[in-house]
């Protein structure tokens, strides 16, 4: 298995392109610092109908907020969700976050980057003392999140807020059985996850990823088709 990857493909050391990105992996340096609970890439996978359950009923909360119901989340609706959810932020904070999650560009946060967009902010917002049960006032889908956190935390065996292929076979090989998955099926989840191709995966790279494993991009599609047929 070693062999999968030689020395010559090690990744590039990465650097932060923007604010938030930045933000991100300091978040995940610090959560890597309090360990992580997950053992192996089996335990995630094990974990997928409970988390597709919990995102299911997050369909509920994004329909609430989607007001004129077109399918998507536009920034005032944005605006009034995270004043419903008491998340405070910056103009440019608020910007950074739609602009990051918002994939089609179309000005509209479908469901999936809802979905995303609100584990970004689970990971990114300190909780308050008045608050230590909840970051963002939902806090049985914050478990949820709590739990894709600390995956990417698992995966992130150097602890630099980032997911290597190197790092993504080891986990995949780390299963609790003793058993060893093939380079193959490692290579291609990391392909899944590595949008941009630069050898590195982000923590928002992963969460797209993560929404279309347990087939939210799927219901999705099913939802047009239903409002098409209306």
């Amino acid at each position: 298995m070693g062999g999968v990857l030689g020395k010559s493909e090690s990744p590039r050391h990465s650097v932060p392109e923007t604010k938030l990105e930045a933000k991100m992996v300091a978040a995940v340096r610090k959560r890597a610092s309090q360990g992580c609970a997950m053992k192996s890439f089996n335990s995630i996978i094990l974990k997928f109908p409970k988390i597709d359950e919990s995102f299911t009923n997050c369909k509920t909360i994004f329909k609430q907020f989607d007001e004129d119901a077109n399918g998507a989340i536009d920034h005032e609706e944005l605006k009034r969700c995270f004043n419903k959810l008491e998340v405070s932020c910056t103009e440019e904070e608020f910007n950074d976050l739609f602009e990051a999650c918002d994939i089609n560009e179309n000005m509209g946060i479908k469901f999936n980057e809802f979905i995303v967009l609100l584990c970004l902010v689970y990971l990114l917002k300190v909780p308050e003392p008045s608050h230590a049960k909840s970051r963002i006032g939902l806090p049985h889908i914050e478990s949820t999140f709590e739990t894709l956190v600390d995956a990417f935390v698992f995966l992130d065996k150097n602890k630099d807020g980032y997911v290597s292929k190197t790092e993504m076979i080891q986990a995949i090989n780390e299963t609790s059985s003793g058993e060893r998955s093939s380079g193959r099926i490692a290579m291609k989840r990391f392909e899944e996850m590595d949008w941009d191709r630069n050898g590195t995966v982000t923590f928002k790279e992963f969460l797209f990823a993560f929404t279309s494993w347990v087939g939210i991009d799927d219901n999705e599609e099913e939802d047009e088709e239903e409002a098409s047929d209306k």
